[in-house]
C-alpha cells in the first residue's frame, strides 16, 4: 500500500463536494478506504438510542468522512501538492509549491 500524503493533524482545504473552500484539521485518516475526517466539514445527523455514556439519545451531529482526493494539504496558508524526498536515511515529506519540508 502507498504512503498516505495526509496525516492525522494536518490542516487541508476541501478543493470539491458540497464544502468546497472550507478549511479544517484531519481527525483521522482511514487508508483502507483513502477517506479523511476533517473538523467541521460534511457534517451529518447520526441517530443514537440512550445509553449509559448518553443519557438522552436523540440526534447528534458529526463529521462524516470524505475521500482524500477532495482535500489538499495547507501549509503556510496555500495549498500545495505533497512530495516525498530522502533527508539522509529518512523518508520526509515535502510541500511542492515551496520545496520545504513538512515534517
Amino acid at each position: 500500500m502507498a504512503t498516505m500524503k495526509i496525516k492525522k493533524g494536518d490542516m487541508v482545504r476541501v478543493i470539491a463536494g458540497a464544502d468546497k473552500d472550507n478549511e479544517g484539521k484531519v481527525l483521522s485518516v482511514n487508508a483502507k478506504n483513502h477517506t479523511v475526517v476533517v473538523e467541521g466539514v460534511h457534517m451529518i445527523k447520526k441517530h443514537t438510542k440512550p445509553s449509559m455514556t448518553n443519557q438522552a439519545g436523540g440526534i447528534i451531529e458529526q463529521e462524516g468522512p470524505i475521500d482524500i482526493s477532495n482535500v489538499m494539504l495547507l501549509h503556510n496558508g496555500k495549498t500545495t501538492r505533497v512530495g516525498f524526498k530522502m533527508d539522509g536515511d529518512k523518508k520526509v515529506r515535502f510541500a511542492k509549491a515551496t520545496g520545504e519540508v513538512i515534517d
